[in-house]
């Protein structure tokens, strides 16, 4: 913490946004539009930070494209599902502010900026028995947007996950995705398309491997920062923020580093820190997060090393839920930079993840989130479950694509035969031969086998209940009956991996009131000082209410800072 008594200044604004992800960008965009000077500032070279490399999806009820999907809801019904699933733990009044703020701010990006999004009517909330859910259409997501509209600044888009796209370059929706990768009637033609997309993207084609049909996570970030250039907002990138300036009690400023040296910046109405979680800092993992924990089991972006949580901390902020992550099994791809996480893998026919006494421990459907608190909670000595093991048949590698391996129909073992080499992917042609690999007890794994083989015959997992609800089925394949989510394990060969406790970054951060402003542990606000995304305490406490759930509260909370900050 710097002193702001003393010192003079490089650089003045009105709004200071330390981080360049979409909720960064709204709030940046949103307190231009009301008359502020506003700056962003990011510590890389690179803008998007984990928005960017996300699936790009928004959770957002009562939205305005649910009408078109023919989806009903209310405030209520919002309500009534969030503090059903939150538990009791996040204030009523930030849940309320969300509900209501939520559909305002989509309405409004819609309205002013160039964000253009589609419904997914069939996305069902996470936990589609409680009270208030609905069928779909409160997740949305950016239309494919025009990367050329971008020019060069393109390539300072932070690179999307690679599991996000085909063979880890050809961009698709999320909607496209669930088409591909449990392969819905049109699959092979959609897939032909994309590629050819791709393949026509001349000249670029001979310049870089990117492609310029942005989606997802890219789709969301392209979309703000073609707006925020609208505006003429600047963006400074690979400008650390490294200390808040307070003068009287209240937070006037940052201390940055750009082009190696101290840059201070004052910021009139306030600092806004939306710089992400510290999922990349190992330090601050072992420190808060449970055991065994690593940072290359995470998905998100890298540079989020928890500086926005140590520079709250530092001028007295209180934390919430610093144990918690938003949690995922991931698999880490020999040559790969981040881990991949096992969204749809895990739940598909035929798969099963276990423990290392070769039995299950949980739905593999299950919302990623409760995957990875299972592993947790059930890693025992003897059955440990961290990591656990994703086991799985011929009848599965020939039929859906897995990690970084498209389907065996199309990409057969002896063009993938390095993975299996170098041990990533384990092959046998007996379970026994399979668990001697992993290192898991083989008659447990042949007796788990015998028994969902049984459930694969009746459509019911007796144990965990697996493909019974709206959520479970969503990433099943229709095409298998009686249970989209049950087929035999019965065809050698039969492989396995395994997979980590992993994340798409931490949900603990600095604790926030329902304005996005800093709170000590007083309940008194910091004045001129907000926090959003993942630096913040989340919106969703213990639980993910449905895809998007993380970017929402994001953007909507970035609406609410430049709202509070820049009043009428």
């Amino acid at each position: 913490m710097a002193d702001g008594s003393t010192g003079s200044w490089d650089h003045t604004v009105d709004l200071l946004v330390v981080g360049s992800g979409a909720g960064g960008m709204t709030a940046a965009i949103v307190a231009h539009d009301r008359g502020a000077q506003t700056l962003l500032i990011e510590k890389t070279s690179q803008y998007g930070g984990s928005s960017a490399m996300s699936g790009g999806s928004l959770w957002i009820p009562n939205n305005h494209l649910m009408l078109g999907a023919e989806v009903n809801d209310t405030r209520a019904d919002a309500l009534a599902y969030l503090e059903l699933a939150t538990g009791g733990r996040v204030p009523r009044a930030k849940l309320e502010a969300y509900v209501d703020a939520a559909p305002e701010m989509l309405r409004y990006l819609t309205a002013k900026t160039h964000l253009r999004c589609q419904a997914l009517p069939h996305y069902c909330d996470y936990y589609p028995t409680l009270q208030g859910s609905k069928p779909g259409a409160r997740s949305i997501e950016a239309e494919t947007f025009d990367g050329r509209l971008l020019g060069e600044d393109v390539l300072r888009l932070r690179e999307p996950a690679i599991q996000t796209q085909i063979m880890g370059r050809v961009s698709m929706t999320a909607a496209e995705a669930r088409i591909l990768l449990v392969r819905s009637r049109g699959w092979i033609g959609l897939t032909l398309r994309l590629m050819l997309r791709y393949a026509l993207d001349i000249p670029w084609r001979f310049r870089s491997k990117r492609d310029r049909a942005l989606t997802m996570g890219n789709a969301l970030v392209g979309r703000l920062r073609f707006s925020l250039m609208d505006r003429g907002i600047p963006l400074w990138l690979e400008t650390p923020a490294r200390e808040l300036v307070v003068e009287d009690g209240r937070v006037v400023g940052v201390v940055a580093e750009r082009e190696g040296r101290p840059i201070r910046i004052r910021a009139r109405r306030g600092v806004v820190l939306a710089a992400g979680g510290f999922e990349g800092s190992q330090e601050m993992r072992e420190k808060y997060l449970p055991h065994p924990t690593r940072a290359e089991w995470s998905s998100a972006n890298p540079h989020n090393t928890g500086d926005a949580l140590k520079m709250g901390l530092a001028v007295g902020a209180a934390t919430d839920f610093l144990d918690d992550a938003w949690w995922g099994p991931t698999t880490c791809v020999p040559g790969e930079s981040r881990a991949r996480m096992l969204v749809i893998e895990k739940g598909l026919p035929g798969s099963i993840l276990v423990n290392q006494a070769g039995e299950r421990f949980v739905n593999e459907a299950a919302p990623y989130i409760d995957v990875v608190r299972a592993m947790y909670e059930k890693n025992a000595p003897g059955a440990g479950s961290v990591p656990a093991y994703l086991v799985f048949d011929s009848r599965f590698r020939r039929s859906y694509p897995f990690g970084p391996f498209l389907q065996s129909s199309q990409q057969p073992d002896r063009l993938i035969s390095s993975y299996i080499r170098n041990g990533y992917l384990r092959k046998s042609e007996t379970l026994a031969g399979l668990a001697a690999q992993l290192g898991i007890d083989a008659g447990g794994l042949e007796a788990t086998v015998r028994k969902m083989n049984g459930y694969a015959q009746t459509g019911v997992d007796l144990d965990f209940h697996r493909g019974e609800n709206l959520f479970d089925r969503y990433y099943g394949d229709k095409e298998v009956r009686p249970n989209p989510c049950l087929a035999p394990l019965a065809t050698p060969p039969f492989y396995g991996i395994e997979a980590y406790a992993g994340d798409l970054g931490t949900k603990g951060g600095l604790r926030t009131d329902a304005r996005a402003r800093v709170l000590r542990e007083s309940g008194e606000a910091i004045p001129g000082l907000y926090a959003i995304g993942n630096c913040s305490a989340a919106l969703m406490g213990p639980t993910y209410a449905g895809a998007g759930a993380t970017l929402g509260p994001a953007m909507t909370f970035g609406y609410l800072t430049a709202r509070d900050a820049i009043p009428d």
